[in-house]
């Protein structure tokens, strides 16, 4: 079992930046596949970024390739999301994902455990 608490939301202007959090606790955090999905207020839950337990995989959606960058500190059981260059469409609830000896798939089912989110809002 592995226990996910996001952090970092907040507001932030258009061409701004913030990183996202994501600690975990429980099993052994190198044995997890992690992803982030987003969220927007009537809108399906989408697909941001993922990497695979070993780290060997990593995935972007396309509407955030070459601005969002994930990554993990397994010492430090933390995964995160750098969001660069954010942009009004990028407003939404993000989340963290794991998925236990997972490959780092781009849709939600396979996940099995999830953080409880943290918002993000782009706005001038």
């Amino acid at each position: 079992q592995v226990q996910l608490v996001e952090s970092g939301g907040g507001l932030v202007q258009p061409g701004g930046s913030l990183r996202l959090s994501c600690a975990a606790s429980g099993r052994d955090f190198s044995d997890y596949s992690m992803a982030w999905f987003r969220q927007a207020p009537g809108m399906e839950r989408e697909f941001v970024a993922a990497m695979s337990r070993s780290g060997g995989f990593i995935n972007y959606g396309d509407s955030v390739k070459g601005r969002f960058t994930i990554s993990r500190d397994i010492a430090k059981t933390t995964a995160y999301l750098q969001m660069n260059d954010l942009e009004p469409a990028d407003t939404a609830v993000y989340y963290c994902a794991a998925d236990y000896y997972g490959v780092g798939r781009t849709i939600a089912e396979p996940y099995e455990y999830w953080g409880q989110g943290t918002q993000v809002t782009v706005s001038s």
